[in-house]
């Protein structure tokens, strides 16, 4: 499960330093993906499949569906962290989350997601008063 907030840095390159607690889930290989919200989801291999595989259960001749499905597969790219549990992130990927150097890295249970730092604080800050609000509806028998 991934959980917490790291602010890793981009290098150079595009590359970014995977938080520790994530290398070992992440070390085979990994999903860098287009997210809600302009940021990048970032699965495990297994997980990624198992999304996938509830991907196909989504009938053809739902617009919705195929759309969806398009926009989250073509913007794939499965990489595999090297050594220092560094990853690239693609161009387009960087481009379509507004990435610079400053990110922000979260954890969301069975995904991570990558943020450029301003973005993601702009948010949190939109949505903690709904968190505070949220009812049971929202997350059925939560609490």
């Amino acid at each position: 499960m991934f959980l917490g907030t790291y602010t890793p840095r981009l290098d150079d390159k595009g590359r970014l330093i995977l938080p520790a607690k994530y290398r070992d889930e992440l070390a085979d290989g990994l999903v860098l993906t287009r997210g809600q919200e302009r940021c990048i989801y970032v699965f495990s291999t297994d997980q990624f499949a198992a999304v996938h595989a509830q991907m196909r259960q989504a009938p053809l001749t739902s617009r919705q569906a195929r759309d969806y499905i398009r926009v989250f597969l073509s913007g794939a790219s499965d990489e595999t962290p090297d050594k220092q549990g560094r990853v690239t992130i693609p161009p387009g990927l960087r481009e379509y989350a507004g990435l610079d150097r400053e990110v922000t890295v979260i954890g969301a249970g069975d995904r991570a997601e990558i943020w450029d730092s301003t973005a993601w604080n702009t948010y949190l800050e939109e949505k903690e008063s709904e968190f505070s609000s949220t009812d049971e509806e929202a997350i059925p028998g939560l609490f």
